[in-house]
């Protein structure tokens, strides 16, 4: 299974785009240690945990065949600079220490400085205001006792009910029935809530259809084994089983092996042309 990078819904191995929310699927590639399918994206092998990302290592020019280059011709070939000759730097070192770069003497007598003493801050009084007063202890309306006695109201405990218990309606839970609407003629096909697994088609000896096509018009491009309906949980998904003329949704052919989560309202057109349409819809009547 593919999980989407979108809702994080689990597809098909085969599927190209998310059957909830038509998101492009990740490709899978093959590991390059132990060959197992991994996500094109991801950065560990899940089977081996081979790093993915690990660049292959690149080829030495020795190892194939190219000539060695000497150290010491190295600079005359690549044109990079040479060290300055010793006896250039033993100038530069002279010129530094001599009397002309050094710090001019300061002029006249030295002055002695006198230290300066600050004056001492005065006291400041504390401002009334700021002086912290201890909280008011605050007494809850609610923690008063309650003066008054509670009445009980008279009659028996438990009063009869005007209605028998067996009349009283009950509540129940209905799954919505869903149903295929035959866009030209308005046919309506009930699809069995039974049944997982719903075979659409015409008759033949190799999968019997659970709904039965061949009575509509044009239906020579539907066939013998065209689409499936699978219900899971409280959701139907839609799958071509391979059939001649294709398989379409809202005018999008659904491709093979991919299936697609079908919501009220969607068209389903069995071949081409949109000869044979059926409308999607979800009710409880």
């Amino acid at each position: 299974m593919v999980n989407c990078p979108n809702c994080n819904h689990a597809n098909p191995d085969e599927a190209v785009t998310c059957e909830a929310c038509f998101t492009p699927l990740p490709t899978l590639q093959s590991c390059p240690r132990c060959g197992a399918p991994v996500l094109s994206d991801a950065n560990f092998c899940g089977q081996c945990g081979h790093n993915l990302l690990q660049a292959p290592p690149s080829i030495a020019p020795a190892a194939i065949g190219q000539p060695a280059i000497d150290p010491g011709l190295a600079g005359a070939t690549t044109g990079a600079l040479l060290p300055p000759p010793p006896s250039s730097i033993a100038m530069a070192a002279q010129l530094w220490s001599s009397a002309d770069f050094a710090e001019p003497a300061l002029a006249g007598p030295e002055v002695a400085m006198e230290p300066v003493i600050p004056e001492p801050l005065l006291p400041v009084e504390p401002i009334a205001a700021l002086v912290e007063e201890p909280p008011t202890e605050l007494v809850s309306p609610m923690a008063e006792p309650i003066s008054e006695p509670i009445v009980q109201p008279s009659g028996p405990a438990n009063p009869p009910s005007s209605t028998p218990s067996s009349a009283s309606p009950v509540t129940q839970l209905q799954r919505a029935i869903a149903r295929l609407v035959h866009v030209h003629s308005g046919a309506v096909m009930i699809l069995p809530e039974q049944l997982p697994l719903i075979h659409l088609g015409k008759p033949n000896d190799r999968v019997p259809p659970d709904i039965d096509l061949s009575g509509f018009p044009n239906a020579e491009v539907v066939s013998r084994i065209h689409a499936d309906i699978r219900l899971e949980g409280d959701a139907y998904y839609l799958e071509d089983t391979g059939s001649a003329n294709g398989t379409y949704v809202n005018g999008l052919a659904l491709a093979s092996g991919n299936r697609h989560r079908l919501r009220p309202g969607d068209r389903i057109a069995l071949g081409k042309h949109d000869l044979v349409s059926f409308w999607f819809q979800l009710g409880n009547s």
